[in-house]
């Protein structure tokens, strides 16, 4: 089935499907058991276990510890296929309900447990794995953002006019789908020490990422990368013969879809390029430390800082009543597209991507832009308030990823408490964040099984018991 299709078309199925009573068994205070027992789990780790426990024990609100005990080990409990390969590991991650690993998808799913990883060399080993499997599938194709197991699966998007390959589930370039993997390399080797991740495949992963972003900048030409399919949905394709709208070469990158897989109107998506710029310091950082590739260390910083200039030069706008703000995307002519999408990266998640500190004054002007009605992708309801975005095709439809982002960018208790408030209050019965709810009823959900949205879900919960407990009641 077609991913959009799924996603619109479960909306409701996954909610009848978990209050089947045959599905179910009575657990204490009237939460019932959803969590995939413990035979049929993908991946155990016993310091996630111990955190739920500790979790639990320490906070009075009973469903705040059910949601945390479903949501944070969902990742590991569903998605993840770990195994030796050649005495390294291998871990494939798929999404939840589409079997594909997304490359943004599979680190922002996993990420939530780096902080554990020092003293479970399991997890670790887990994520090094994880690691070797995007090493292996930025060097298959840097412009691919998802990607199958066994190459011999054939992608319902096979007819899509660019450069399909065998093992490639979908084509769409986005710039965070090669930021993501850094990301996540880099806070393994910070937290662990290890390098064994950190070959000459990954170096040339790194070396492609490199080439890919300099492609992307269109100094002299679009470029090698141009999509086309054949679909109703506009943003589902690119105009101009598959290469998007034009640009006036500034030193920044195209990205011709977003962290949504929507298609960017402007493609200078200014959220993406600021991600860039912290993981192309974090490659360099890491080139240098561990590699002899003293010039490769030097061209990733050299483009860091270019395009870090191009942002402060293009990235603004001066809005008449939030003054000066991030716009979403720029062409380089001076046109601005205003908004937020609710996918990270996004505008207001910035600060938990490391691209900026949550003080940046123009950071502040932008964030009270997106949480408001001057955002055309904000919706609020009677109790519920987020953005959303074009992805599901419906309006009205809040993200759990940006109530999730605006409680772990914000330093406003009271802030942080009406998110928990508005999370705790949208799963519907079911026990597990979704894709997107209505904003003034969250039985009318897209996706019951969305990993990313429950693991990161648990990051937030575990966040603010560790800094906050007192505002889980």
């Amino acid at each position: 089935m077609k991913r959009r299709n799924f996603i619109q078309n479960t909306a409701l199925m996954g909610a009848a499907l978990l209050y089947n009573p045959s599905h179910l068994f009575a657990m204490g205070d009237d939460f019932p058991v959803v969590r995939t027992p413990l035979a049929q789990r993908k991946f155990v780790s016993k310091t996630v276990e111990e955190a739920i426990k500790a979790f639990k024990a320490g906070v009075a609100d009973k469903e705040q510890g059910w949601l945390f005990e479903n949501c944070f080990p969902n990742t590991l409990d569903t998605t993840v296929f770990h195994s030796m390969i050649n005495k390294r590991p291998d871990t494939y991650v798929i999404t939840g309900d589409i079997d594909a690993m997304w490359l943004r998808d599979s680190c922002a799913q996993v990420w939530p447990y780096i902080p554990f990883i020092h003293k479970d060399e399991k997890l670790a080993t887990l994520i090094a794995g994880v690691v070797n499997r995007q090493t292996q599938f930025i060097i298959e194709d840097p412009y691919a953002n998802a990607f199958y197991k066994d190459v011999t699966m054939v992608s319902e998007w096979k007819t899509d006019l660019t450069d399909m390959k065998p093992g490639i589930h979908e084509r769409k370039w986005e710039i965070d789908s090669l930021c993501y993997p850094i990301r996540l390399a880099y806070a393994y080797w910070k937290k662990t020490k290890h390098k064994e991740p950190f070959d000459a495949n990954w170096i040339k992963a790194i070396k492609l990422t490199l080439q890919t972003f300099k492609e992307q900048q269109r100094k002299t030409d679009r470029g090698p990368y141009r999509f086309q399919r054949e679909t109703a949905k506009p943003t589902d394709t690119l105009p101009m013969d598959g290469y998007g709208f034009p640009v006036k070469p500034t030193g920044l990158i195209c990205s011709m879809f977003r962290p949504s897989d929507d298609a960017t109107i402007y493609p200078y998506l200014i959220p993406s390029n600021f991600f860039a710029v912290t993981s192309l310091k974090q490659a360099a950082e890491m080139i240098a430390a561990l590699t002899s590739e003293t010039v490769l260390s030097k061209e990733l910083l050299a483009l860091a800082t270019e395009v870090e200039s191009a942002l402060k030069q293009h990235a603004t706008y001066k809005h008449p009543e939030f003054g000066e703000i991030y716009a979403f995307e720029v062409d380089g002519y001076g046109n601005h597209n205003l908004m937020d999408d609710a996918n990270i990266p996004s505008l207001l998640a910035l600060p938990y991507l490391d691209a900026m500190p949550v003080s940046d004054p123009v950071y502040q002007n932008t964030r009270r832009f997106c949480l408001s009605q001057s955002n055309p992708f904000f919706y609020k309801g009677e109790n519920f308030e987020g953005i959303g975005g074009p992805h599901v095709g419906k309006a009205d439809m809040i993200w759990p990823l940006s109530i999730i982002a605006r409680g772990l960018t914000s330093t406003d208790q009271q802030e942080i408490k009406h998110c928990l408030k508005m999370l705790k209050a949208s799963h519907a019965g079911t026990g597990f964040m979704h894709e997107s709810f209505q904003k003034d009823d969250p039985s009318k959900f897209t996706r019951s099984w969305f990993a990313w949205a429950n693991t990161i879900y648990g990051e937030f919960l575990w966040k603010v018991y560790k800094e906050m407990p007192q505002l889980l009641g």
